[in-house]
């Protein structure tokens, strides 16, 4: 798993720094992110024999509470995005009044969690890892744009392949 959250960190160090030319803004743009993979010998873990999950349909539901001089409201929303061909889904929200990202303020209680809902791959289609709520929030203060970077997601076959993976259940 030390791979999937490697790479993660790099494809989210890789936005930021191409992000950072825009013009900062008084609110925070934030980005939802995570990816889905097949953990062909069913061992959860990403191993040598795994591969990132094109067209894998995951529901996103996020909550952000927002502050402003004289109200506290929150905002909840759900969406289905599905993955690119590296297996990565993204959720882009655009500048909202008084949301902040959630390094900023341990009083501001803002998360965003990911569930599968199906994969397109006939031989890689039994939920693993199908829910998450872990994520890790990258900050960028330049470009006022904050990242959750979600945990993994995963499929697997409904029969573990012998040949790539041993004898072993």
């Amino acid at each position: 798993m030390n791979s999937l959250l490697v790479l993660l960190l790099f494809l989210s160090s890789s936005l930021i720094l191409h992000l950072e030319a825009r013009p900062s803004k008084s609110n925070a743009h934030i980005i939802v992110m995570g990816f889905v993979y097949c953990d062909i010998c069913s061992n959860n873990t990403f191993s040598k024999n795994s591969y990132f999950l094109p067209g894998a349909e995951v529901r996103i539901d996020c909550m952000f509470k927002a502050m402003s001089p004289r109200t506290s409201e929150q905002i909840s929303f759900s969406v289905n995005r599905t993955t690119n061909k590296y297996g990565i889904y993204k959720l882009e929200i655009p500048s909202v009044d008084g949301i902040k990202c959630a390094e900023e303020s341990a009083k501001i209680a803002s998360s965003c969690q990911a569930s599968l809902m199906w994969s397109s791959s006939s031989s890689c289609n039994v939920p693993g890892y199908k829910d998450t709520s872990d994520q890790i929030a990258v900050k960028s203060k330049r470009a006022n744009l904050c990242i959750y970077s979600l945990n993994a997601l995963s499929f697997r076959p409904s029969k573990k392949e012998a040949s790539l993976c041993g004898n072993s259940k």
